[in-house]
């Protein structure tokens, strides 16, 4: 291994509930804490992560330095003792901190596996310290390695083809009866938070011209100013219905809202255009026999959740497949940090062979002064050679498999053997 250590300490949703995650002493933004972090002694390079879900520090520290207490100080301040936080921290050095973060990359250690937002928050901390000069060139090798991991994921698996959300779940229902929701205009009844999340992957999918129908119309210019959209009173319902592609209902009434006698003249005047509903109140606002109509397509919280529950089997199989990518790609960046610790020896040893040649010569030439410009070139050649050979199988022998897992060692027993200066 180099001589720098690499170490991730972080707390995440599977192991830190979120009334812990809230007492993490982080202020809003990178800056301040980017700059804490630069002042612990021993810390050469470092990046940070923070999210809903998660919070990890991610640093490449001096051999020998011991930083996890103070790292550990730096994410939780005095709201916890040493003691409670240890329970919920999780640490990885080297090897395990490298399989983690691609992990986190490629979306495997998240709250939904496959899902897309956590490469672009990977990268969205990256560029902070990036820009604020806290990454060099171990790190930057090893989160630039991980977005490329995120990427062949990606291309070569399904992990993210198959909705494992209630909201996503509807946008592939949708895309299904309409090929494409691009400009696909939007009805909301009811402002509540399913409707909001619903609406922002519908407009994120290309939707427009949302519309927002509450019983309170505050509520409902409230959320319409999000998309830019327009707000109604529930008594324009009906009247609303001609003129969108989308519904979703999501309000807090005691029973049904819309039934099929009130869709059926509706159909009539719109020609048999395709009508989509999508219902995920409890209890249900739509008419379930809205589906007897020509061209009206109705699915509720249950049928979302059936395809949400196939999906998740689908991903499962597929993060098998990318758990097999992560597994692959962290032996390949393994094998690069051993790399960092084994060159400079083989420069030294090369060095050195090279200066014992050289003097060597100038003790020998002077005396063979018989000797012609091309014998004498012949007989440095023969000693370059000599030496060459004689190093030959001990370099090799240092960059074998078997010399990998304790590269350290046997940098260090090298360096005594060939009585190389010891590494800076």
């Amino acid at each position: 291994m180099p001589s720098e250590m690499i170490l991730l300490l972080g707390v995440n949703h599977k192991k830190t509930p979120l009334a812990i995650r809230e007492k993490l002493a982080l202020s809003s933004g990178y800056d301040e804490p980017l700059q804490l972090l630069g002042e612990i002694e021993g810390i050469k390079e470092y990046y940070l992560l923070s999210t809903c879900n998660r919070v990890e520090v991610l640093v490449a520290v001096e051999e020998g330095a011991d930083v996890q207490l103070a790292l550990s100080r730096f994410l939780f301040g005095d709201a916890l003792s040493p003691e409670e936080f240890q329970k919920y921290l999780y640490c990885y050095r080297d090897s395990e901190a490298v399989h983690h973060l691609f992990m986190v990359a490629a979306s495997l250690d998240s709250m939904i596996v496959g899902e897309s937002q956590i490469l672009g928050q990977l990268k969205e901390a990256y560029r902070y310290s990036s820009d604020k000069k806290c990454t060099g060139p171990i790190l930057n090798r090893l989160l630039h390695k991980s977005f490329s991991v995120a990427k062949r994921v990606r291309s070569e698996t399904e992990i993210g083809s198959s909705a494992v959300s209630i909201s996503y779940a509807a946008i592939e229902l949708a895309k299904k009866i309409f090929g494409s929701i691009e400009k696909k205009r939007v009805l909301l009844i009811g402002a509540g938070e399913m409707a909001e999340l619903a609406a922002e992957h519908l407009v994120g999918n290309g939707a427009t011209d949302v519309v927002v129908c509450n019983r309170t119309l505050e509520h409902a210019l409230d959320l319409a100013k999000r998309f830019n959209g327009s707000a109604v009173g529930l008594d324009e319902l009906h009247e609303q219905l001609g003129r969108v592609d989308i519904i979703v209902s999501s309000t807090g009434a005691p029973g049904v809202i819309l039934h099929k006698k009130d869709v059926k003249p509706i159909m009539r005047d719109r020609r048999n255009k395709p009508l989509f509903f999508i219902d995920i109140a409890v209890p249900r606002d739509l008419d379930p026999a809205l589906n007897d109509l020509d061209n009206v397509y109705l699915y509720d919280i249950d049928d979302l959740s059936n395809v949400v529950e196939l999906n998740k089997a689908e991903r499962d199989k597929e993060a098998i497949k990318a758990s097999r990518i992560v597994d692959e790609e962290a032996l390949k960046f393994k094998d690069w940090l051993a790399g960092l610790g084994i060159t400079p020896t083989i420069a030294d040893l090369r060095k050195k062979g090279n200066q014992v040649v050289q003097l060597e010569l100038e003790r020998t030439l002077p005396r063979l002064s018989s000797l012609t410009d091309k014998e004498r070139k012949s007989v440095e050649k023969m000693a370059h050679s000599i030496v060459s050979r004689l190093l030959h199988d001990p370099m090799i022998y240092l960059k074998s498999e078997s010399c990998k897992d304790q590269s350290a060692i046997k940098v260090d027993m090298f360096r005594s053997v060939f009585d190389l200066e010891k590494k800076k």
